[in-house]
């Protein structure tokens, strides 16, 4: 099954390639890699070029993760059925590294919470409403983004844990272990990218969330 781990995986990098916040800004004349924080997600979209911005983008990497879990389900559900959950996991770590590293943008794409917002939704449902209550919560109260997405992550990670244990994540027990190492690799990749972010945070000097309309 090692080949249908790297299909997978390939079919999620090619997903994610699809950089809605680089097209739009091109869009609109604007390198958004140039400007603001010099990332391609949603926060310096809606920084820079405003809520459009930011909500397309959003959904934009929020849904190239889904269809990249949906076609590896499609693909594998009948030969794998008792091990595709976990192929449907290598298809959004795909587009989590194909939205962080881009190829043909020399490697600068965005820090991947919308995208693995998406996965979470696609693989892991149920962990979805509390990722969803930590980062409205903690934005509500500190209006700090990353601080909310670094939540979203580890809560991901820590609920994945809890639910394979009790037997809700419907996959082999085998699989378990890989599972959980995989889960491990897109918050250990998200606090890395955010590794500015959790410098600023503990200083104290991380900016502050600020609704701009364009």
């Amino acid at each position: 099954m090692i080949g249908a781990r790297l299909i997978a995986l390939g079919i999620g990098y090619v997903f994610g390639l699809f950089q809605t916040g680089y097209i739009y800004g091109k869009s609109k004349g604007i390198d958004i890699r140039n400007e603001g924080s010099g990332n391609a997600g949603t926060t310096n979209s809606l920084r820079v070029l405003g809520i459009k911005a930011g909500l397309i983008t959003f959904l934009g990497d929020l849904f190239k993760a889904i269809f990249a879990v949906l076609l590896v389900l499609l693909l594998f559900r009948n030969k794998y059925p008792d091990a595709v959950k976990i192929l449907e996991l290598y298809a959004g770590f795909g587009a989590v590294l194909g939205h962080n590293f881009p190829f043909y943008l020399k490697f600068k794409g965005g820090k991947g919470i919308a995208c693995t917002s998406g996965m979470i939704l696609a693989v892991c449902p149920l962990a979805a409403p509390i990722c969803l209550a930590l980062f409205i919560g903690s934005i509500a109260i500190t209006r700090y983004v990353s601080l909310g997405s670094i939540l979203v992550v580890v809560s991901y990670l820590v609920q994945v844990i809890v639910f394979g244990q009790l037997g809700y994540l419907h996959i082999d027990a085998a699989l378990l272990p890989e599972f959980y190492i995989v889960s491990a690799c897109f918050t250990a990749m998200a606090l890395w990218r955010h590794r500015s972010n959790i410098k600023r945070l503990l200083s104290g000097t991380e900016n502050k969330f600020a609704l701009k309309k364009k």
